[in-house]
């Protein structure tokens, strides 16, 4: 009953956004919508935004603007609209300063105009700054493409991917690459159990010889004193054995990094560890896909696992707990990771170009505009000659560490 009851509540959510979002086959096929000061005064020196995320709206409604899944509300919609919704919460945030401001809202998934056509009606229209919540490598490469031409900035929020994309002053990724996970992870190790064995368990797989390579150039390349990693192969049906047969319970603690990013992989190297950790004192160091585990089960009691992530929900902060309550007056559940992504993009980028303009490549590591997260947006230059500026990156990391799925350090 409760869960029908959450479905229907969405259910108007998803007819309130189609009331806001004009999906009508105009030429632009975007929502416009300029804040309160536009219309009270001149706007020559109105600032631009086009913010694109994958809505669905011509798949939610037919024609005549029926909803087409009754009382359902299908979850493939649901990441695009609380991005939205965060955005917008952020816009009415700025209204209420009265900035100069105008923003376009396009649906990626729009049936009547392809996303080429999104962008070339942004462009045309003088947008001095994307956002997007991206969903694939194709639609990053033709966004970053847009961007590039005219010379503006494209905060690309959510895609921890490069998309193969090279000499790009206009890209930044907020969303750090599994690269930039790899530096973080091996300079924590360095800084925290620099002389504690290091034991690296993967399995077979393309993807974890990547993430082994990643680790292996580190070791190569870092400035301080190499790690000195055991790297560990195990067989799909490993067990508790063969891990302690890698591992020395006189040691003291041995720290297991999970070199994969499947998470069927990652509960069972933590349930082993959890059983083991009686007789080996035992932390493990996980990857980003981590944050969506239920580390509360019983099979994770008693085991230290961290993992890395660039966006931390504080809930003991200020601004987390009214959008929290906004969310939970207005639709009746609570917020997901995509409303404050939505919230914090659209309020600081947008913020930023309100000060500096639509040339931000110097200006995209000021603090000035935080708002749930840290950043350290720096340059990433291509690794071959000649060494170009190939896009801009979000450095900066969490390491959440929980027992018993409790948060009992966030560093």
């Amino acid at each position: 009953m409760k869960s029908a009851f959450l479905y229907f509540l969405l259910f108007f959510f998803c007819l309130g956004v189609k009331a806001q979002v004009d999906t009508t086959r105009r030429p632009a096929d975007s929502m416009s919508r300029r804040l309160d000061s536009l219309r009270q005064g001149v706007d020559s020196s109105r600032r631009m935004i086009a913010i694109f995320a994958p809505l669905y709206l011509d798949s939610a409604f037919d024609a005549t603007g029926a909803y087409r899944y009754d009382k359902n509300f299908p979850k493939f919609i649901n990441p695009g609209l609380e991005f939205y919704e965060g955005a917008q919460m952020a816009l009415d945030t700025l209204a209420t300063e009265h900035v100069p401001l105008e923003v376009r809202i396009y649906d990626t998934r729009s049936a009547g105009m392809t996303l080429q056509q999104q962008l070339d009606s942004a462009m045309s229209w003088g947008a001095g700054l994307l956002i997007a919540q991206a969903s694939s490598a194709v639609e990053l490469q033709q966004m970053a493409a847009a961007a590039l031409k005219k010379n503006i900035p494209f905060i690309n929020s959510n895609y921890p991917n490069d998309g193969n994309i090279t000499n790009n002053a206009s890209l930044v990724i907020l969303n750090s690459t599994l690269r930039a996970h790899c530096e973080g992870i091996y300079r924590y190790l360095q800084r925290n159990y620099p002389t504690r064995p290091l034991v690296f368990f993967r399995k077979k797989g393309a993807q974890e010889d990547r993430l082994k390579g990643y680790f292996a150039d580190l070791d190569k390349k870092t400035a301080g004193v190499p790690l000195k990693i055991k790297y560990v192969t195990l067989d799909d049906n490993f067990g508790a054995a063969a891990m302690a047969a890698n591992m020395d319970s006189s040691a003291g603690q041995t720290v297991c990094i999970a070199g994969s990013l499947d998470e069927d992989f990652a509960t069972k190297i933590c349930a082993q560890l959890a059983y083991l950790n009686k007789s080996y004192h035992t932390t493990v160091i996980g990857m980003p896909t981590w944050d969506n585990i239920d580390f509360t089960r019983p099979e994770f009691a008693g085991e230290e696992i961290t993992y890395t992530t660039p966006f931390y929900i504080n809930p003991a902060d200020t601004l987390v707990k009214l959008i929290t309550q906004n969310f939970k007056t207005k639709f009746y559940s609570r917020p997901s990771d995509m409303v404050f992504r939505g919230y914090e993009a659209t309020w600081r980028f947008a913020k930023l170009l309100l000060l500096r303009g639509r040339d931000l490549e110097g200006s995209l590591g000021e603090k000035k505009f935080r708002v749930f997260n840290d950043m350290e947006i720096m340059p990433v230059f291509s690794t071959k000659p000649p060494m170009t500026l190939d896009y801009f990156e979000n450095k900066k990391l969490y390491f959440i560490k929980k027992v018993d799925g409790n948060v009992v350090g966030v560093n």
